[in-house]
């Protein structure tokens, strides 16, 4: 096996990779980092310090942070999916993968990061910035999405990849509502994907880690 992808179910980093990875069926072994596997993060430090993940290595080289993970599956193991094509759909796709990343999970990870703080180190000013810039990002998204099916027209691409877990946690956090349709059934069309579906059925188990309380659906 050439490939071994560090990861935990539940992180949506993690599943923005598996849903590429799925996607193209390309073979890998899953080095899970939950508290039964000791040596996965033991081997995880080994290749990087800051022990973040998902981290890939492709014959003992490591590959780390998600976007330069699909490009390299992309350049090396490709397969039926160009997750960023040529010219200027390929810069609109890197464009909304960015934008996935840093304006709706960054933004969303705020809430989840303070209500794991000790109580007196808690930040409620930043959380509310957050909260405010994640709207921003969801009224901008609902303004300019496409008109096809995915982020950028007909085909799945690396921006869905990253739209579909920073969107499937960000509505938890602050629900993306009704005032959004565009957006709202983009999420719902995100979760019908096959391999988003499964990433979302695998990581179910592990709700209980989600500080502020899974909420009763998807």
């Amino acid at each position: 096996m050439t490939l071994q992808l560090f990861g935990h179910p539940f992180s949506s980093y993690t599943q923005k990779v598996l849903i590429a990875l799925w996607a193209d069926d390309t073979p890998f072994e899953y080095r899970i980092l939950e508290q039964d596997y000791p040596e996965n993060f033991a081997e995880l430090k080994r290749h990087w310090p800051f022990a973040q993940f998902p981290l890939l290595l492709d014959d003992g080289r490591p590959f780390v942070e998600s976007t330069p993970i699909i490009e390299h599956l992309q350049a090396e193991h490709g397969g039926v999916h160009r997750w960023i094509p040529d010219g200027g759909i390929g810069r609109r796709v890197r464009f909304l993968d960015r934008f996935f990343d840093l304006r709706v999970m960054s933004n969303m990870q705020q809430s989840v990061a303070n209500a794991l703080r000790p109580e007196e180190h808690r930040d409620p000013y930043g959380v509310a910035r957050s909260l405010e810039q994640l709207r921003m990002a969801y009224d901008w998204l609902e303004e300019n999405l496409g008109d096809g099916p995915w982020a950028v027209g007909e085909e799945f691409t690396l921006a869905d990849c990253a739209a579909a877990p920073s969107l499937f946690y960000a509505d938890w956090v602050e629900e993306i509502g009704h005032e959004r349709p565009r957006l709202t059934a983009y999420r719902k069309t995100l979760l019908a994907h096959p391999t988003v579906a499964r990433a979302v059925d695998e990581g179910r188990p592990y709700r209980h880690y989600f500080p502020l309380g899974a909420p009763d659906r998807d």
